[in-house]
Protein backbone atom coordinates (compact mmCIF):
# COMPACT_ATOMS: atom_id res chain seq x y z
CA UNK A 1 0.00 0.00 0.00
CA UNK A 2 1.48 3.46 -1.07
CA UNK A 3 2.00 6.12 1.81
CA UNK A 4 0.04 8.37 2.33
CA UNK A 5 0.82 12.21 1.39
CA UNK A 6 0.60 14.94 3.72
CA UNK A 7 -2.01 17.54 2.64
CA UNK A 8 -0.03 21.18 2.29
CA UNK A 9 -2.94 23.04 3.23
CA UNK A 10 -3.12 21.26 6.73
CA UNK A 11 0.30 23.22 7.45
CA UNK A 12 -1.36 27.01 6.31
CA UNK A 13 -0.86 28.87 9.21
CA UNK A 14 1.47 26.70 11.33
CA UNK A 15 4.85 27.95 12.71
CA UNK A 16 6.17 24.82 14.29
CA UNK A 17 5.19 20.87 13.44
CA UNK A 18 6.64 17.84 14.51
CA UNK A 19 7.76 15.01 12.83
CA UNK A 20 8.97 11.64 13.19
CA UNK A 21 11.93 10.43 11.02
CA UNK A 22 11.71 8.01 8.60
CA UNK A 23 14.89 7.41 6.54
CA UNK A 24 17.05 9.62 4.92
CA UNK A 25 18.25 10.42 1.53
CA UNK A 26 21.06 12.72 -0.14
CA UNK A 27 19.78 15.90 1.17
CA UNK A 28 15.90 15.13 2.94
CA UNK A 29 14.40 13.11 5.35
CA UNK A 30 11.20 11.18 4.54
CA UNK A 31 9.32 11.80 7.76
CA UNK A 32 5.84 11.33 8.58
CA UNK A 33 3.47 13.94 10.70
CA UNK A 34 3.71 12.42 14.50
CA UNK A 35 0.27 10.98 15.07
CA UNK A 36 -1.00 10.74 11.63
CA UNK A 37 0.24 8.03 8.71
CA UNK A 38 0.61 11.43 6.15
CA UNK A 39 4.43 11.52 4.66
CA UNK A 40 6.67 14.37 4.27
CA UNK A 41 10.03 15.05 3.30
CA UNK A 42 12.08 17.31 5.07
CA UNK A 43 14.69 19.14 3.44
CA UNK A 44 17.85 19.44 5.68
CA UNK A 45 21.65 19.23 5.16
CA UNK A 46 22.19 16.23 7.72
CA UNK A 47 20.02 13.85 6.94
CA UNK A 48 22.42 11.35 8.22
CA UNK A 49 22.96 12.55 11.75
CA UNK A 50 18.99 11.81 12.32
CA UNK A 51 17.70 8.13 13.42
CA UNK A 52 14.29 6.48 12.10
CA UNK A 53 12.15 7.03 15.01
CA UNK A 54 13.45 9.93 16.04
CA UNK A 55 10.42 12.88 16.66
CA UNK A 56 11.64 16.51 15.35
CA UNK A 57 10.04 19.75 16.63
CA UNK A 58 10.61 21.83 12.90
CA UNK A 59 10.33 25.44 12.98
CA UNK A 60 8.59 25.85 9.12
CA UNK A 61 10.20 28.17 6.73
CA UNK A 62 8.63 27.24 3.49
CA UNK A 63 6.21 23.83 2.51
CA UNK A 64 5.45 23.47 -1.23
CA UNK A 65 4.79 20.61 -3.35
CA UNK A 66 6.82 18.89 -6.15
CA UNK A 67 5.59 16.10 -8.91
CA UNK A 68 2.87 15.20 -6.12
CA UNK A 69 5.01 15.40 -3.17
CA UNK A 70 5.01 17.19 -0.28
CA UNK A 71 7.85 19.28 1.00
CA UNK A 72 8.96 21.45 3.86
CA UNK A 73 11.98 23.36 4.82
CA UNK A 74 12.67 24.79 8.29
CA UNK A 75 14.91 24.47 11.29
CA UNK A 76 15.23 22.14 14.10
CA UNK A 77 14.35 23.63 16.98
CA UNK A 78 14.35 19.96 18.82
CA UNK A 79 14.75 16.23 18.88
CA UNK A 80 14.13 13.73 21.15
CA UNK A 81 12.86 9.95 21.25
CA UNK A 82 9.74 9.28 23.15
CA UNK A 83 8.25 6.05 21.87
CA UNK A 84 5.21 6.33 24.50
CA UNK A 85 4.53 9.08 21.94
CA UNK A 86 4.78 7.15 18.69
CA UNK A 87 2.19 4.93 20.39
CA UNK A 88 4.39 1.74 19.75
CA UNK A 89 2.99 -1.69 21.37
CA UNK A 90 5.99 -2.17 23.68
CA UNK A 91 8.19 -5.36 23.09
CA UNK A 92 6.37 -8.66 25.23
CA UNK A 93 8.57 -10.18 27.96
CA UNK A 94 8.72 -14.43 28.05
CA UNK A 95 9.37 -16.10 31.65
CA UNK A 96 12.25 -17.34 31.66
CA UNK A 97 12.27 -18.78 35.08
CA UNK A 98 14.62 -18.00 37.95
CA UNK A 99 18.02 -17.19 36.94
CA UNK A 100 20.84 -17.45 39.75
CA UNK A 101 24.05 -15.25 39.09
CA UNK A 102 25.99 -17.68 41.48
CA UNK A 103 25.58 -20.85 39.54
CA UNK A 104 24.89 -19.37 35.97
CA UNK A 105 27.90 -16.80 35.40
CA UNK A 106 31.22 -17.93 34.03
CA UNK A 107 34.72 -16.92 36.16
CA UNK A 108 34.45 -13.41 36.53
CA UNK A 109 37.77 -12.79 38.62
CA UNK A 110 39.18 -9.55 38.59
CA UNK A 111 43.30 -9.43 37.96
CA UNK A 112 43.28 -9.91 41.94
CA UNK A 113 41.65 -13.41 41.40
CA UNK A 114 38.30 -11.97 44.09
CA UNK A 115 35.13 -11.24 42.58
CA UNK A 116 34.35 -7.35 41.69
CA UNK A 117 32.10 -5.35 43.40
CA UNK A 118 28.75 -5.47 41.71
CA UNK A 119 29.60 -9.17 40.91
CA UNK A 120 29.21 -9.85 44.94
CA UNK A 121 26.11 -7.54 44.89
CA UNK A 122 24.47 -9.65 42.32
CA UNK A 123 25.37 -12.52 44.31
CA UNK A 124 24.09 -11.18 47.60
CA UNK A 125 20.93 -10.49 46.24
CA UNK A 126 19.72 -13.99 45.68
CA UNK A 127 17.91 -15.37 42.16
CA UNK A 128 15.87 -13.34 40.43
CA UNK A 129 13.52 -13.64 37.34
CA UNK A 130 14.91 -13.63 34.09
CA UNK A 131 13.30 -13.18 30.69
CA UNK A 132 13.71 -12.86 27.17
CA UNK A 133 12.68 -10.05 24.94
CA UNK A 134 10.43 -10.11 21.83
CA UNK A 135 12.12 -10.09 18.39
CA UNK A 136 10.54 -7.62 15.46
CA UNK A 137 11.49 -8.66 12.51
CA UNK A 138 9.69 -8.07 9.04
CA UNK A 139 10.30 -9.68 6.35
CA UNK A 140 11.63 -13.15 7.90
CA UNK A 141 10.54 -15.99 7.15
CA UNK A 142 10.93 -18.55 10.67
CA UNK A 143 11.10 -21.56 8.04
CA UNK A 144 13.77 -19.97 5.62
CA UNK A 145 17.04 -18.88 7.18
CA UNK A 146 18.36 -17.23 4.58
CA UNK A 147 15.49 -14.65 4.75
CA UNK A 148 16.48 -12.53 7.68
CA UNK A 149 17.22 -9.08 6.34
CA UNK A 150 19.49 -8.46 9.38
CA UNK A 151 21.95 -10.57 7.97
CA UNK A 152 21.29 -9.79 4.42
CA UNK A 153 22.10 -6.11 5.23
CA UNK A 154 25.08 -8.05 7.08
CA UNK A 155 26.43 -9.69 3.85
CA UNK A 156 25.88 -6.59 1.67
CA UNK A 157 28.32 -4.59 3.73
CA UNK A 158 30.64 -7.55 3.72
CA UNK A 159 30.25 -7.30 -0.05
CA UNK A 160 31.03 -3.28 -0.16
CA UNK A 161 27.91 -2.05 -0.59
CA UNK A 162 27.35 0.16 2.18
CA UNK A 163 24.63 1.69 0.74
CA UNK A 164 22.29 -0.88 0.07
CA UNK A 165 22.94 -2.65 3.25
CA UNK A 166 21.96 0.60 4.99
CA UNK A 167 18.72 0.16 2.91
CA UNK A 168 17.67 -3.13 3.56
CA UNK A 169 17.74 -1.99 7.06
CA UNK A 170 16.05 0.93 6.76
CA UNK A 171 13.29 -0.84 4.90
CA UNK A 172 13.21 -3.08 7.87
CA UNK A 173 12.27 -0.33 10.48
CA UNK A 174 9.55 1.49 8.05
CA UNK A 175 8.13 -1.76 8.38
CA UNK A 176 8.24 -1.59 12.09
CA UNK A 177 10.32 0.59 14.50
CA UNK A 178 10.69 -1.97 16.91
CA UNK A 179 13.35 -4.00 15.26
CA UNK A 180 15.94 -3.30 17.98
CA UNK A 181 18.69 -5.39 15.67
CA UNK A 182 18.01 -2.68 12.83
CA UNK A 183 18.84 0.30 14.84
CA UNK A 184 21.93 -1.80 16.56
CA UNK A 185 23.45 -2.82 13.01
CA UNK A 186 22.50 0.86 11.81
CA UNK A 187 25.09 1.74 14.55
CA UNK A 188 27.67 -0.24 13.74
CA UNK A 189 28.08 0.86 9.75
CA UNK A 190 28.30 4.46 11.23
CA UNK A 191 30.53 3.83 14.53
CA UNK A 192 33.95 4.26 13.28
CA UNK A 193 33.24 7.49 11.43
CA UNK A 194 30.24 9.01 12.51
CA UNK A 195 30.16 8.51 15.96
CA UNK A 196 27.40 11.28 16.61
CA UNK A 197 24.85 9.32 13.96
CA UNK A 198 25.70 5.82 15.82
CA UNK A 199 24.55 7.26 19.15
CA UNK A 200 21.34 8.28 17.39
CA UNK A 201 20.59 5.05 16.23
CA UNK A 202 21.71 3.32 19.61
CA UNK A 203 19.96 5.57 21.60
CA UNK A 204 16.76 5.04 19.60
CA UNK A 205 16.72 1.23 19.99
CA UNK A 206 17.60 1.28 23.75
CA UNK A 207 14.88 3.54 24.23
CA UNK A 208 12.63 1.16 22.55
CA UNK A 209 14.17 -1.47 24.92
CA UNK A 210 13.47 0.62 27.94
CA UNK A 211 10.13 2.03 26.90
CA UNK A 212 9.16 -2.10 26.94
CA UNK A 213 10.56 -3.12 30.57
CA UNK A 214 8.19 -2.21 33.66
CA UNK A 215 9.56 1.13 35.38
CA UNK A 216 10.37 -1.06 38.53
CA UNK A 217 12.11 -3.90 36.16
CA UNK A 218 14.74 -5.87 38.42
CA UNK A 219 14.85 -9.01 36.55
CA UNK A 220 17.50 -10.40 34.26
CA UNK A 221 17.91 -10.65 30.60
CA UNK A 222 20.75 -12.64 29.88
CA UNK A 223 22.97 -13.08 26.74
CA UNK A 224 21.87 -16.79 26.79
CA UNK A 225 18.86 -15.92 25.07
CA UNK A 226 19.20 -14.79 21.87
CA UNK A 227 16.52 -12.78 21.83
CA UNK A 228 17.93 -10.17 24.43
CA UNK A 229 20.57 -9.89 22.16
CA UNK A 230 19.51 -6.89 20.13
CA UNK A 231 19.00 -4.56 23.04
CA UNK A 232 21.95 -5.51 24.82
CA UNK A 233 23.70 -4.57 21.73
CA UNK A 234 22.40 -1.16 21.60
CA UNK A 235 23.23 -0.08 24.97
CA UNK A 236 26.82 -1.35 24.14
CA UNK A 237 26.76 0.86 21.25
CA UNK A 238 25.54 3.75 22.73
CA UNK A 239 27.87 3.33 26.05
CA UNK A 240 30.59 3.24 23.54
CA UNK A 241 29.65 6.38 21.58
CA UNK A 242 29.35 8.32 24.58
CA UNK A 243 32.16 7.67 25.84
CA UNK A 244 33.84 8.30 22.44
CA UNK A 245 31.81 11.87 22.51
CA UNK A 246 33.45 12.33 25.78
CA UNK A 247 29.81 11.81 28.18
CA UNK A 248 32.31 8.94 30.31
CA UNK A 249 29.79 9.57 33.12
CA UNK A 250 26.96 8.84 31.10
CA UNK A 251 28.73 6.16 29.25
CA UNK A 252 29.11 4.47 32.84
CA UNK A 253 25.87 4.26 33.93
CA UNK A 254 25.17 2.43 30.55
CA UNK A 255 27.79 -0.41 30.87
CA UNK A 256 26.87 -0.60 34.92
CA UNK A 257 23.15 -0.97 33.58
CA UNK A 258 24.25 -3.92 31.05
CA UNK A 259 25.99 -5.93 33.94
CA UNK A 260 22.99 -5.49 36.29
CA UNK A 261 21.26 -7.09 32.75
CA UNK A 262 23.36 -9.75 32.00
CA UNK A 263 25.73 -10.48 34.51
CA UNK A 264 27.79 -12.63 32.42
CA UNK A 265 29.08 -9.97 31.01
CA UNK A 266 29.27 -11.44 27.34
CA UNK A 267 29.64 -7.99 25.56
CA UNK A 268 33.19 -7.65 27.88
CA UNK A 269 31.92 -4.32 29.22
CA UNK A 270 33.62 -4.81 32.90
CA UNK A 271 36.98 -4.39 31.13
CA UNK A 272 36.10 -1.38 29.65
CA UNK A 273 34.95 0.43 33.44
CA UNK A 274 37.75 0.45 35.32
CA UNK A 275 38.71 3.04 32.62
CA UNK A 276 35.81 4.68 32.83
CA UNK A 277 36.48 5.56 36.22
CA UNK A 278 39.55 6.46 36.43
CA UNK A 279 38.85 9.35 34.13
CA UNK A 280 40.35 7.51 30.91
CA UNK A 281 39.15 9.62 27.49
CA UNK A 282 38.88 6.99 24.43
CA UNK A 283 41.42 8.60 22.39
CA UNK A 284 44.19 6.92 25.10
CA UNK A 285 42.80 3.47 25.66
CA UNK A 286 45.03 0.65 24.92
CA UNK A 287 44.86 -0.19 21.19
CA UNK A 288 43.54 -3.65 22.00
CA UNK A 289 40.11 -1.87 22.80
Amino acid sequence: MSPKKCRIESLEGLEEVELLALRPRKNSLRCRLLGTDEEITFRTNSPSLIAPGEILTIHIHKTWTYAGHPYLSGEILHRRIDPKALDLPPLKLQDMGLWDPAENWSDLEDESGEAPDWMKELTCRGPRQAYEMESVLPGMNPEDFDSDPILEAIELADMGHPDKAEDALYRVLEADLRCLDAHAHLGNFDFEWLPAAALSHYQVGAAIGWYSLPPDFDGYLPWGFIENRPFLRCLKGMGLCLWRLERGEESQEVFERILRFNPDDNQGVRFLLPYLRNGVRWEDLPSEK
